[in-house]
Formats: C-alpha cells, sequence, structure tokens
C-alpha cells in the first residue's frame, strides 16, 4: 500500500499513534532479535496494546502531560512500546544513550527532570537514586510487566507546539542539550520519510542502530508508518547484521558509514546471502567516501545507495531527490524536499557555506537553553553548523562540520578531505582523521587506518601516497593502521578513545621527513 502525499494526509495529532492504521492486524511489525536464536514476533495489534498499557501505567503513576521519562537501554520491543505510549499519555520521552557515563545520564535526567526512567537490570547502576528505575526483562514478573496497565487509552490531544520527544544531542562539544521536538512536526517527519521512499506494507527495514539516535528513531517511524516489518536488532554486530538480512529478506538496510563499512570487511559471509531484496541502503550521520559508496554498490547491485543527511534538531529530513527526477549524483545528500527550504550562508558564494533549513519538524527550542536557541534558531531557520556546497542541477553535498574543520599552516583543512584521499588506496578500507596540535603548523592530521582483509600497507606508504595525490599541507603526519575503529554508543568512531591511543603511541617512521620538507 502506498501511502498519499504528506501534504494531502496533513499532521495528524499525537505521534504515539503513528500506525493507527494498521493497529489491529495480526502482521508482525517488529521482530525483537535480542535472542536471535529465539526471535520474538510482535504483531501490530500486540504492539498498540503494549503501548496503551505503558500509557495506563504512566497515568496510573501520576504522570501528567508535558511531564518526561527517560528510557536508557538497548534496543528491544518495549522501548518502542515506552516511547509510543509515553506520547500516547501526553508525557515526553527522553531516549538516551545508554553508553554514557553514570555522571552524565545523572545530568541528562536531572536536566529534563525526569521522575521515572525504564532502563534493564545491567544499566540500572547508571541511574541516580533520585529517579524511579523501572526495569525490563529479567525472572518472573519483571518491574515494567508489573508497572503496565493494559487496556484501552485515548491518546492526548497535542497541540500544535506540544513536544511529543526530547533526544539529546550527542554532546561531542559540550554537555549534551535536549531538543524539543513537536508532535505535529514529528508527524510531518514520519510522513515525508515514508512517502518520499517510496515506503510500503511489503518492505523489510532492519534497525540496528541505537534508538536514542535519529536514524533507528527515523527507521521505527518511517516503518510502523508505512505498515512495513521492522527486525530490531538489541545493538550493531557485522554478523549478526549480515545474517538478518539473509534471514530476514530485508528490502531496507542502514546504518552510520562505520557500520556498513564492517558489514563490507565480512565478504564471505555476505556472500553466502541472498541480497537482491535489499532496495535501499541508506547511510548517514556522517560522511561516506566515494569507495565505501562503489564498493556498497558491488555487494548490493539491486540496491539504489543513499547519503542521507539530517540533525537531531533539524527535521530530520531536510534532503531528499530531485524534483525534476534527476538521479542522484554518488556522494550527493540530495536536494531539498518539497514544502522545506534550504540556504547556504557566510562564505563569499552562495553555492558554499553553512547549511540553514526551514521546515516543520525543525525543533521548537533547546530545553533550558534561550541563549543557544537564539543563536541557532532566527526566523524558523535552523543553523546547522554544518559545511555544504551545491551544484549546478540543485544537489547539495556535505563537506564538514564547522567546528571540525582545522587550520594546518594557514590552510583550512577538512577530515573528511584527508579520509576521502587516503580511502583511494586500494590497500585501505576506512580511514579517520583527526586534528593534533603542532608547534609549527597550528594543527596537524593523523589518520587512523583499517586496512582490506588481506593487504599490506605501512606508515610510510600511506603518507607517500597521500603527498602524490593530495597538497602536502593535507597528508596524515601520522598514520595508526588497526585491526578496527572503536565504536561510541552512537556507532560512530569513538574519536576520544583514537586520542587517548595516539598519545600513548611511539613517535613514527622518519623514512620520508625529506619528501614532506617542502610542505
Amino acid at each position: 500500500m502506498l501511502l498519499a502525499r504528506p501534504e494531502a494526509r496533513g499532521h495528524p495529532g499525537n505521534l504515539g499513534l503513528l500506525f493507527r492504521g494498521f493497529a489491529h492486524e495480526t502482521r508482525a511489525a517488529i521482530v525483537d532479535l535480542r535472542d536471535p536464536a529465539q526471535p520474538r514476533e510482535v504483531s501490530f495489534r500486540e504492539l498498540d496494546a503494549l503501548a496503551n498499557a505503558v500509557a495506563r501505567g504512566l497515568v496510573r503513576a501520576g504522570l501528567k502531560p508535558d511531564e518526561r521519562i527517560g528510557i536508557a537501554s538497548l534496543n528491544r520491543v518495549e522501548f518502542v512500546a515506552t516511547l509510543l505510549g509515553a506520547m500516547r499519555a501526553g508525557a515526553v520521552p527522553v531516549p538516551i544513550n545508554a553508553r554514557l557515563t553514570a555522571d552524565t545520564i545523572a545530568f541528562i535526567l536531572r536536566d529534563a527532570g525526569a521522575r521515572i526512567v525504564f532502563t534493564e537490570r545491567a544499566l540500572n547502576p547508571l541511574c541516580p537514586e533520585s529517579v524511579r528505575v523501572i526495569e525490563y526483562g529479567g525472572g518472573g514478573k519483571n518491574a515494567f510487566e508489573r508497572f503496565v496497565d493494559p487496556g484501552p487509552f485515548a491518546a492526548f490531544e497535542p497541540a500544535p507546539d506540544s513536544v511529543a520527544i526530547q533526544p539529546y544531542t550527542s554532546g561531542s562539544t559540550g554537555r549534551p542539550k535536549g531538543v524539543l521536538l513537536t508532535h505535529y512536526g514529528q508527524n510531518w517527519s514520519r510522513l515525508t520519510l515514508a512517502y518520499w521512499r517510496g515506503t510500503t506494507t511489503r518492505d523489510v527495514i532492519l534497525v540496528a542502530a541505537p534508538l536514542y539516535h535519529k536514524n533507528a528513531l527515523n527507521a521505527i517511524k518511517q516503518g510502523l508508518t508505512a505498515g512495513a516489518m521492522l527486525p530490531l536488532m538489541p545493538q550493531f554486530d557485522a554478523g549478526r547484521y549480515i545474517d538478518a538480512i539473509g534471514g530476514y529478506r530485508c528490502t531496507v538496510i542502514s546504518g552510520v558509514p562505520t557500520m556498513l563499512a564492517m558489514v563490507l570487511v565480512e565478504k564471505e559471509r555476505l556472500a553466502a546471502i541472498d541480497v537482491s531484496p535489499v532496495r535501499t541502503v541508506m547511510m548517514g550521520s556522517a560522511p561516506a567516501s566515494r569507495q565505501l559508496l562503489e564498493e556498497l554498490e558491488r555487494a548490493f547491485p539491486h540496491a539504489e545507495i543513499l547519503v542521507n543527511y539530517g540533525v537531531t534538531e533539524g527535521g530530520p529530513v531536510p534532503l531528499g531527490p530531485h524534483p525534476g527526477g534527476r538521479p542522484r549524483p554518488p556522494g550527493s545528500i540530495g536536494v531539498p524536499y518539497p514544502g522545506t527550504e534550504a540556504k547556504l550562508v557566510g562564505r563569499p558564494t552562495p553555492d558554499e557555506g553553512e547549511l540553514a533549513v526551514k521546515n516543520p519538524g525543525v525543533l521548537l527550542a533547546y530545553h533550558n537553553l534561550p541563549e543557544e536557541t537564539a543563536k541557532r534558531l532566527r526566523d524558523g531557520w535552523y543553523y546547522t553548523g554544518d559545511i555544504c556546497r551545491r551544484d549546478a542541477e540543485g544537489f547539495y553535498y556535505f563537506v564538514g562540520r564547522t567546528d571540525d574543520m582545522f587550520v594546518c599552516g594557514g590552510e583550512n583543512v577538512f577530515p573528511i578531505e584527508v579520509e576521502s584521499l587516503l580511502e583511494r588506496h586500494p590497500a585501505v578500507a576506512q580511514a579517520v582523521v583527526l586534528p593534533f596540535d603542532d608547534e609549527l603548523k597550528g594543527q596537524v592530521p593523523y589518520a587512523f587506518v583499517v586496512l582490506q582483509p588481506g593487504a599490506t600497507a605501512g606508515e610510510a606508504e600511506l603518507k607517500r601516497f597521500a603527498l602524490a595525490h593530495g597538497p602536502a599541507y593535507r597528508h596524515p603526519r601520522r598514520v595508526f593502521l588497526l585491526e578496527r575503529l572503536p565504536l561510541a554508543g552512537t556507532n560512530k568512531v569513538d574519536k576520544e578513545l583514537l586520542r587517548q591511543w595516539a598519545a600513548q603511541a611511539k613517535p613514527g617512521p622518519d623514512d620520508i621527513s625529506q619528501e614532506i620538507a617542502h610542505e
């Protein structure tokens, strides 16, 4: 079943009712893969009943509309039911990265004013004593099962500015910030995602990114809106991810580029499954190199490989297909969706600069941060802090974060430029580049590289390659060879851990010192 255009459907009420058209169906909505040996199928009818039971439990516990509840858990069907049930009750769910420190989790719960947090036994010690903890799982009738109250529920009717959900930014440049997203805006977002990506009841959308993150939240909203089936992994594992693609004949797979690069390394396991049902491979949250795009095209020959753009605060869907039907060039993040606007500001040319977006899904404000809100949200435009460029046909391309750019010897350097350069080397599978302080140059690039299976290349060879194929100021002053890149909670690369490793490393080779003396 194809959905009507979003503008034709309007932006109906409570976001927690996003699959109301399928709520009585007995087809599987979610397949919980916490135990891969015993997958748990949950129908749309069962998910609807569980979300209602959560809503009734929250009302019985005394929560009122606009009060916050925390969710700190690995992926599971109860997480989804809690998210939807809270919104049905008018409460505001605050999904939390379960890999954060106890201090940071406590800060988020305190900042949000949450009185209840839903979690699982292994993560319970991370939750402060000041909040009521409801545990998922465990033996017997667990706390979650005792908390919920089965029965029908009349959902809260939101106003246009009623907050539906309060995710937190990653906090990579400071304390995490609460982002206030409305029922109205997120209904527009999910309808836009589902319609323009052609999602139907025949789709099977694999979800392996953490549910507190926009990638997985978008997949859940998109899939349930269209009545698709969602195999849900507790967390990403490359081998199990591949098994799920084959076992459930997934039509849509997604993740950050690091996840999909790790999937491609598992060549034998990938070759053992039928990938022909996969029609879309979606990547977001980080840049994707041209080499990665080409390898994905070879691995999934029947799929469209999409580099999606989104920020927690900005919709999160400002960019999509070309209105004239022109094919998206490799690496492009698309053009503005109908009903949205985008512009590039702050540079001499109108075709490159900081991306600002305006659409119904833009955040209402940052929670308790009026100065930050005024800085980033002006006249309905959200200023993303991302540098993009636009080509002659209107397609946008991500260049880098304004706060990622660094200056090396007077030259501006974006890490993605060095990463893309290194990934052109036939031995390189993945590269991550970070700036490090240098007395002479200000800051210089260091690279952390994973080689292709069976390939060999040394630090000096990769430095020479960079010098031969790019400007000298961009070449990495150190190259660290790793078996795999460490991942943080969002499945992005753990850059702080890489910095720690670099600080402990021995000096690099000096056999190319004369070759780079001219830089």
